[in-house]
């Protein structure tokens, strides 16, 4: 968690409860208008996915059949 993630957290902590809902809804809908169909990845997930099909292409992986025997 990066740390203006944490200090945001830590500012919505001091609000009222209703408030928080407020900020909530306010956070999701900017979600939504910079991702609608929520297909863009943050940079941590874009090198998972990149470690994913590098593991993948090199054959480190276990089949279906491999996982339930």
């Amino acid at each position: 968690m990066s740390a203006l993630v944490q200090q945001t957290s830590q500012m919505l902590s001091l609000l009222p409860e209703e408030d928080v809902s407020l900020v909530n809804a306010f956070v999701k809908k900017l979600i939504l208008a910079w991702d609608p169909d929520f297909t863009k990845v943050t940079e941590e997930e874009r090198k998972l996915l990149d470690e994913a099909d590098s593991e993948i292409k090199n054959g480190e992986y276990f089949t279906e059949e491999e996982v339930w025997k």
